[in-house]
């Protein structure tokens, strides 16, 4: 199969996808940076603590993406059967409310986990990742006016992705943008007593956060369930029952959940490798992190609209068609990876020269570490629009879960560990270890594409619906 070919409606249909998508995730970047900019200018102590606190936050968000994610694949593939055989309307539709009243069940009980932990246990969360009692006491304060967050927070960010997958991309990013602007104005009342309101310091960076959560979800849920036109989601339809799917449900997404979860730990483990290479090292490689994000956002854009093509495609019927867009895809990734790669190496220089006031050893580090990423990117954007996108839309999770953190786990995290302190290698190499599984799932999802395995047949729970 060629893997570039004149298709300029696939092409304009998955940037059509991605671009907002793309942007969405621009603006959440851009409000971490904001958060950390005026919490910041409270001192360490409030900035560690936010931060800490917020590393907690950010696994109920992978659990959210995963359960989002998951449900986008039953999502897409319903979407298009619904649109594609008139015969299977009813029951399309039926397993596409089935999806969404699962994913938003199973968000709330995340949500009510995780509140309850920051509600009786804010002090213990906060010594998981710190001895220093000062920045634990400010933690505690962030997680006590955060609880409520986490049901506004997961329900906004998994029907985000419900709607993606069935099209409706634009409303989300606009939403996005309205809560960016929230936040700010929030955030500089609260934080700094402004406009009338009370100075609350950190506690007032996380009631800021809370507005725009709240926002965020009330515009989004009040879309699905009073303007949405394709789901149909109504909220007499949370009661609704599921029984006949949640077997297809836990097959598709659970392995979605599990693989989100521990490549998220993993991670974890690779910073904490980093973390004990050295002051230099670490401070090297915080230099880069903006560049790396940056430089994936469009990346992110299409593995997404991969997923959703991919399942409305199969949902149609066509399984030559889909065999064809993956190979486009895998092109397509080749392709952004290319240009991301040549986009680090190239701003190199700029980014390093920029942090003139650190050391020369950290300064050289940073520089390997920026051509590390570059070669690295043109295998990461390949094989994660391929994980992430087609082969996750086309229902291979539960062997996507094992390949992804076989690679991880027995690969590149052991031979970082080797590279780093064994060997000790130059940091471009230690880099290149830590990221080897990135190389090798490439080379994985070639193989694994042309077997036509990956193609899964996904049931509406059509018998038991009807029976």
């Amino acid at each position: 199969m060629k893997l570039f070919k004149k298709r300029p409606e696939f092409y304009k249909n998955v940037f059509t996808l991605a671009m907002p998508i793309a942007l969405q995730s621009l603006i959440t970047i851009g409000v971490n940076m904001l958060d950390t900019i005026m919490v910041g200018s409270l001192g360490e102590t409030s900035l560690s603590a936010t931060s800490l606190a917020n590393s907690f936050i950010s696994i109920y968000q992978i659990f959210c993406m995963g359960l989002g994610m998951g449900a986008s694949v039953l999502v897409s593939r319903y979407w298009g059967m619904k649109k594609a055989d008139p015969d299977h309307n009813e029951a399309a539709s039926t397993a596409l409310r089935q999806t969404v009243c699962l994913m938003l069940r199973f968000t709330l009980l995340f949500a009510s986990i995780f509140a309850l932990l920051i509600l009786f246990a804010p002090d213990l969360l906060m010594r998981m990742y710190t001895a220093d009692e000062a920045i634990i006491a400010e933690g505690a304060t962030y997680f006590r006016w955060s609880v409520v967050t986490y049901f506004f927070l997961g329900a906004s960010l998994t029907s985000t992705i419900a709607l993606r997958s069935v099209g409706q991309v634009k409303y989300p990013l606009f939403v996005s943008i309205g809560a960016f602007f929230v936040n700010l104005v929030s955030n500089y009342a609260f934080i700094f007593g402004k406009l009338g309101a009370p100075r609350m310091e950190v506690a007032g960076a996380a009631l800021g956060t809370l507005f725009a959560r709240v926002f965020e979800c009330a515009m989004i849920l009040g879309y699905l369930f009073f303007k949405d036109e394709c789901i149909r989601f109504k909220i007499k339809d949370l009661f609704m029952k599921t029984g006949s799917l949640l077997a297809e449900y836990v097959r598709i997404c659970i392995p979605v959940l599990i693989s989100d979860a521990i490549l998220a730990f993993g991670n974890n483990a690779v910073a904490m490798v980093i973390g004990r290479l050295g002051a230099a090292f670490v401070a090297a490689n915080a230099i880069t992190s903006v560049t790396q994000q940056l430089s994936t956002v469009v990346v992110q854009g299409v593995c997404q609209a991969g997923a959703i093509v991919t399942g409305q495609t199969l949902g149609e019927g066509s399984r030559e068609k889909t065999m064809e867009q993956g190979w486009l895809f895998l092109g397509l990734g080749l392709a952004l990876g290319l240009i991301a790669g040549i986009f680090v190496i190239a701003i190199t220089e700029p980014v390093v020269r920029s942090y003139s006031n650190l050391s020369a050893e950290t300064l050289d580090i940073a520089r390997d570490l920026m051509l590390a990423i570059g070669l690295i990117l043109m295998f990461q954007s390949t094989n994660s629009i391929m994980t992430k996108g087609v082969l996750r839309g086309g229902g291979d999770t539960k062997v996507l879960m094992i390949a992804d953190n076989l690679f991880l786990w027995v690969l590149a995290i052991p031979l970082g560990i080797l590279a780093g302190f064994t060997f000790k290698w130059p940091a471009f190499w230690i880099y290149v270890c830590l990221k080897s599984d990135q190389i090798v799932k490439t080379i994985w999802c070639v193989l694994r594409l042309r077997t036509g395995k990956w193609i899964k047949k996904i049931s509406t729970g059509k018998e038991s619906v009807n029976g």
